[in-house]
């Protein structure tokens, strides 16, 4: 039997062309993991997540239904397998033998107790990627602690450069150094798979949240490590340029960005002809030094007008400025709504959903969602099947509370 060609036997239309061709295993949790196993499924491949069976540690199940679990886990097939016991072991290696990928966020010490970790997998597959999502990183002096968003975002810097100045530290509001951990995971795994053409090779692929976060500080870590310079909070306006904020109008807030070269097309826009050449503001310098007179200046006029109006003149001059939405107002943005990312998808539990697609589009193997998130160890017996064992022995299996 040609194990690979039963195992990824799509019993739905694959999300996409793209990446078809790979198999995937996904022993992630909670949303860095998911985070980067996401992109694989959404552009195609055949993705296994591996859960533990109900009962045997593996979390909130009511949880499974939420907004949250079905945006992360859409486009998969699911199975149990306890991964405590050498028999789920043993049927996660039969797995591993022919997948491409292998997911996994434990903390490090974990997967080499479990007899899961890299080493133990490469001589099953020498060919493997295998990725791994910490905390802190696979060694060091905090290789062993719990590692989550917000505490990466504070010993990340992170915190120190958002809010306003005076308020104290306050974190973003999305979980950022997930997501981003996540994001780069995948492309490092993706990065691996490329090399692998050429070499014939797997390797181990590692990040982690600290890592990604402080990759994330960009330009504010760069003043940092090349001016000594540490920033600081200065709450919506921006660390360097100015004026760009975000400013009052008579019925709401927007945002305002003109970059240096467009001083004169702002002065133009919001009649203050007169600023553009006087010494407090003629130069980026001279506008840091008056950024709060500047934004007062700005903010008496805004006020003045509704905000769609002054976004439409703004724009007309070429210069940056947009409306500050909630989230219900973003999913209604003409813009938003013709971008389609906002997909329906099938639920086998909760019907037709809506969740969030995929933010690049491709001209020719596009992305699609195509399922909700499975349900627990929904598609237990066919993997298994595929992989070649008996009804008898899947049947035992169950009863031992192996899957």
């Amino acid at each position: 039997m040609d194990v690979q060609a039963e195992v990824s036997h799509r019993p739905q239309p694959a999300a996409s062309q793209a990446l078809k061709r790979f198999t995937v295993i996904d022993l992630t949790r909670v949303r860095a993991g998911p985070t980067c196993v996401r992109q694989f499924a959404d552009w195609g491949a055949e993705v296994i997540k591996v859960e533990m069976p109900e009962g045997e540690g593996a979390g909130d199940f009511s949880a499974r239904h939420d907004p949250d679990f079905q945006n992360l886990h859409r486009n998969k097939r699911s199975i149990t397998l306890n991964l405590k016991t050498p028999e789920g072991v043993a049927i996660l290696k039969r797995l591993v033998a022919d997948a491409d990928v292998l997911v996994e966020n434990y903390r490090p010490d974990v997967k080499d107790r479990l007899g899961i970790g890299y080493e133990a997998l490469r001589t099953v597959n020498p060919r493997l990627v295998y990725v791994s999502i910490s905390g802190f990183g696979e060694d060091g002096p905090y290789r062993e602690r719990p590692g989550v968003d917000q505490v990466a975002q504070g010993l990340g810097g992170l915190m120190s450069v958002t809010g306003e100045p005076g308020r104290g530290p306050m974190r973003v509001g999305i979980p950022i150094a997930d997501l981003c951990s996540g994001l780069f995971a995948a492309l490092g795994a993706m990065t691996a798979l490329l090399e692998r053409e050429t070499s014939g090779q797997g390797q181990w692929v590692q990040t982690n949240l600290l890592e990604a976060q402080i990759f994330m500080l960009d330009f504010q870590a760069a003043r940092w490590l090349m001016n000594g310079e540490v920033p600081g909070q200065v709450g919506n306006d921006h660390p360097s340029g100015v004026p760009t904020g975000c400013y009052k109008t008579r019925d709401g807030y927007i945002n305002i960005a003109p970059p240096p070269f467009l001083w004169r097309r702002f002065c133009a826009a919001m009649q203050l002809d007169h600023l553009a050449d006087d010494p407090d503001f003629a130069t980026g310098a001279a506008r840091r030094n008056n950024r709060d007179r500047l934004n007062g200046i700005i903010e008496a006029l805004t006020m003045q007008e509704d905000g769609a109006a002054l976004i439409e003149r703004l724009n007309a001059q070429g210069v940056p400025a947009g409306v500050i939405n909630s989230i219900d107002q973003t999913f209604a943005d003409p813009q938003v709504v013709h971008s389609g990312i906002a997909q329906s998808v099938p639920s086998a539990v909760l019907g037709d959903i809506t969740i969030v697609g995929q933010p690049v589009h491709l001209s020719r193997t596009g992305s699609k969602l195509v399922t909700g998130a499975p349900e627990i160890g929904a598609h237990s017996g066919e993997v298994l099947a595929a992989l070649g064992y008996s009804g008898e022995e899947i049947d035992g299996f169950r009863l031992r509370g192996i899957v």
